[in-house]
């Protein structure tokens, strides 16, 4: 964010002097800073005001904060959340990190982790943003390219006295990629006309291996070009591979051959095209 005073982050810690401390270092910068108690007053808050970036504890009465991120993550994929816990794991991190945390600190936290850590998820809020907005724009310059032709043959069926109504098709940008066919913006892909649901994640992981094809490309690579954040190659194959494995599934589902993605063992993942 630009303007720190358009940044808005919200704190989830069921210590008072926790939410205060974090809340007065991120004050201190310009943000705009809001505080829940729990992972319910959190949700509840998100339903009234969207927040760039969330932080919350881990250990809380009632919902944790794995379990609030998994949460925030249904209702808004793009969400930045950055967990805080005093009772850290290797496990613990690496749940988070699968379910889509931007990072993971351990407390006591210092205020410079807090604020390093905020500066680079409000940064990947941004770009989000600015991919959303760029997909959005792609879109309507396709409708409008198309936009007079379709209107044309609306009027022509109508002169021509057509009995049933002829169905307006909406124009979509699509690429190819082997077999499939790719709708960026709606997180689908299709094998003929089959289309697959994916998650934000595992389109970013598809499209980013489909450009990077010909050659392999480690796991900490597509954790950190594909989720923005660094880990050592042992744990980025542990956070990658139920995205591929979830990728594999679907794609067998609609039919097609799952192994177009390629494990080339202790290196990473390929696309292979001609799968």
């Amino acid at each position: 964010m630009e303007n720190p005073q358009e940044a808005h982050i919200l704190v989830v810690d069921d210590e008072g002097a926790i939410r205060y401390s974090i809340s007065k270092t991120l004050q201190r910068l310009g943000y705009q800073v809001h505080t829940a108690e729990t992972g319910e007053e959190a949700l509840e808050m998100m339903q009234r005001q969207e927040y760039d970036v969330v932080l919350t504890d881990i250990r809380m009465p009632g919902l944790t904060g794995v379990e609030l991120l998994a949460r925030i993550k249904e209702q808004a994929p793009d969400a930045v959340v950055i967990l805080l816990t005093g009772y850290a794991s290797l496990e613990t991190a690496i749940e988070s990190l699968r379910l889509g945390a931007h990072d993971y600190l351990v407390k006591p936290s210092s205020s410079q982790d807090i604020r390093n850590s905020v500066t680079e998820g409000l940064e990947r809020a941004r770009n989000l943003k600015h991919r959303r907005q760029l997909l959005s724009a792609i879109r309507e310059s396709a409708e409008e390219l198309v936009g007079t032709g379709g209107e044309a043959e609306r009027v022509a069926a109508g002169k021509a006295g057509s009995a049933a109504s002829t169905p307006v098709v909406t124009p979509v940008t699509t690429m190819t990629i082997g077999p499939l066919t790719i709708f960026p913006g709606r997180y689908q892909i299709s094998v003929g006309d089959n289309p697959i649901d994916l998650t934000p994640t595992e389109f970013d992981l598809l499209l980013y291996l489909a450009a990077h094809r010909g050659r392999v490309v480690p796991c900490s690579e597509l954790v950190r070009e594909v989720r923005n954040y660094a880990l050592d190659e042992t744990e980025a194959r542990e956070v990658i591979r139920p995205h591929v494995s979830n990728l594999r599934r679907k794609l067998k589902a609609s039919g097609q051959n799952p192994n177009i993605i390629v494990n080339v063992r202790g290196i990473g993942y390929r696309l292979s095209e001609t799968s």
